[in-house]
């Protein structure tokens, strides 16, 4: 496994589950291995492609777990965002992904790069 956060991960698992048609997050095995994933948490998911804007999602309160707000958020960025067209297959490949958790303490932010990175980074 990659050096992805859990949270990063679970953001773009979110989204490969819909372009899949099933469900694959084992939440019950999250939640145990990660109990702060309970934490009532609102978070920020936003996508980026060529580091332009491609969706974005937040939520405006903590209404629910960490956990399920990261899998909503996510889905929501990437195919419900009224600015843009849902996501491509070929998209979500090249996006980048940021997650904010807002907490009483401040924003915390991390950023997942792409999945596939431009070829010509690896040409010699």
């Amino acid at each position: 496994m990659s050096g992805r956060s859990v949270l990063l991960q679970l953001a773009r698992d979110s989204i490969h589950e819909v372009f899949e048609a099933k469900r694959n997050i084992d939440k019950d095995a999250l939640i145990q291995q990660h109990p702060l994933l309970k934490e009532k948490i609102p978070t920020s998911v936003n996508i980026y492609l060529d580091d332009e804007l491609r969706g974005s999602y937040t939520s405006t309160e903590a209404s629910r777990t960490l956990l399920e707000d990261i899998i909503h958020n996510a889905k929501k960025s990437a195919f419900e965002d009224k600015s843009f067209k849902p996501l491509t297959t070929s998209e979500y490949l090249s996006c980048e992904i940021e997650l904010k958790l807002n907490t009483p303490d401040g924003v915390i932010s991390e950023k997942d790069p792409a999945i596939l990175k431009n070829e010509d980074e690896f040409k010699f």
